[in-house]
């Protein structure tokens, strides 16, 4: 069977959630959206490409930073309503130059910083 973008429920502005994750480590980096043009794409170019809310244009990671995310696999979760791409990522994967966004965690109640960004 085919995919096709187009079958994947988005939500209102045209958008689904993708999580990337390290595809040799199962480490999570990331979350942006994806619109069907975007994941269109990222399967034909095997470049990550999202789409950014706040310019409303396409965003290939790593385009301007380098930081690179070359597409393993991608994966539909069962309502068809968030994508998982495993990915091969190069340096960083947060903007704020830290392997993951998941650099803060709750413990106790507190937050905690769990990373330093990358030097």
């Amino acid at each position: 069977m085919s995919f096709d973008p187009a079958s994947l429920k988005f939500d209102a502005n045209g958008l689904v959630a993708c999580i990337a994750q390290q595809h040799d480590t199962g480490e999570v980096l990331m979350l942006a959206w994806m619109n069907a043009a975007a994941v269109a794409k990222t399967l034909e170019t095997g470049r990550v490409t999202y789409w950014s809310r706040s310019r409303q244009a396409f965003w290939i990671k790593g385009e301007s930073s380098g930081h690179v995310q070359r597409l393993v696999g991608l994966r539909v979760d069962c309502d068809r309503d968030c994508l998982l791409a495993l990915v091969d990522q190069t340096g960083p994967a947060c903007h704020t130059n830290r392997r993951s966004c998941f650099y803060t965690g709750v413990e106790t109640g507190d937050e905690v910083e769990l990373m330093q960004p990358v030097r």
